[in-house]
């Protein structure tokens, strides 16, 4: 089965051909950053618009570098939450009309799934049950996944997502958007331990997550900082980077492997965009090493949204025999729980 899948969840069109035999066949990612720089962050209102102008010819693309023509695929699988409503609607109202003229089934699939699932389009995938943690500019929580479409939340975030934290500090920092690339290279010409931003750890026995007042936090600081000569003889920018992004990846580490012994599993999974971060990769291959477990994180093409892991998910929810009536809606909100209980909202099985 090929199935064609589509993404435009948020700021990024995207469409891959997929095969449940040969794996990934191709997988095209239109960005808009250049788009959103100038505002510090993603403008709803011109993300949709950018993919109304984009959805066709990356579409095209995906097909042209499958070597496919659209008669050869089996069915369509398109994002319809969580994410930004206008731009969601764009993905999938594409998605219906091509499929209707080709006679190809339609699934909508959760774009959190894609994000857990995408280790699975990876040569080497860990056994289940693992425990996956999504973090990215508007995910970051923690999930015990028994199989593929059974997932359990064990810890979200509580305010910011941990992609969006390093967004708003280095805007804070006059550094640009988007802000997770920026802070991972200045951070390489600091020290993570020159400034002891908090770790908001919400209790010895939780698993959820809170950024807010880390951001505050490096807020108050860069204030000061401003203002003293002596502060910034002291201390310099590459020092605040490293000591924020320090404070980043020290949270998810010991929320990921607090969930892990809890959950009783042998192997944890990162997705999402903050997942590309070299200094978490390196820190949670260290961990898992110690504790004798398996790390495992796909490619970084693959971490940030792409159409690829949404035909991945499409496949599963076309095995189960789900498939997209025209009533389907999309989603700001759509937890990962849902999947597990009646989904309602058009979606049916064969």
């Amino acid at each position: 089965m090929i199935v064609l899948g589509i993404d435009t969840s948020c700021d990024d069109t995207s469409a891959a051909a997929v095969s449940d035999r040969d794996g990934i066949l191709s997988n095209v990612v239109n960005s808009q950053v250049r788009l959103h720089h100038p505002y510090g962050g993603v403008v709803p209102e011109l993300a949709s618009r950018e993919h109304i102008r984009n959805i066709v010819p990356v579409v095209d693309r995906a097909l042209e570098d499958a070597d496919l023509d659209a008669d050869r695929l089996d069915a369509v699988a398109v994002t319809v939450g969580p994410g930004l409503i206008g731009s969601l609607l764009v993905g999938l109202h594409y998605a219906r009309g091509f499929a209707w003229v080709r006679g190809l089934p339609v699934v909508g699939v959760n774009h959190l799934e894609g994000h857990v699932l995408s280790i699975l389009l990876e040569d080497e995938a860990p056994p289940f049950p693992f425990v996956a943690l999504t973090v990215s500019g508007g995910h970051t929580s923690l999930y015990r996944v028994a199989a593929a479409g059974a997932y359990h939340t064990l810890g979200q975030t509580l305010d910011d997502a941990a992609g969006e934290a390093f967004d708003k500090v280095a805007k804070l920092l006059g550094l640009g958007y988007p802000g997770g690339v920026i802070i991972e290279e200045l951070s390489g010409g600091g020290r993570g331990d020159r400034i002891p931003f908090p770790r908001a750890t919400m209790g010895r026995d939780s698993l959820d997550f809170s950024f807010s007042g880390l951001k505050t936090a490096v807020g108050l600081f860069v204030e000061r900082w401003k203002e003293s000569p002596e502060e910034q003889r002291r201390f310099r920018l590459e020092d605040i980077a490293a000591s924020f992004q320090e404070a980043v990846i020290d949270t998810l580490v010991l929320k990921l492997f607090r969930a892990a012994e809890r959950a009783g599993v042998e192997s944890v999974v990162m997705a999402g965009g903050v997942a590309c971060n070299g200094a978490l990769r390196r820190r949670v291959r260290e961990e898992a090493a110690s504790r004798g477990m398996g790390a495992y994180w796909p490619r970084p093409s693959l971490c940030t949204d792409n159409g690829a892991m949404i035909a991945r998910a499409g496949l599963h929810r076309l095995e189960l025999g789900e498939r997209a009536d025209f009533s389907t809606d999309v989603r700001s909100r759509y937890p990962l729980d849902d999947l597990s209980r009646d989904r309602g909202s058009g979606i049916h099985r064969t």
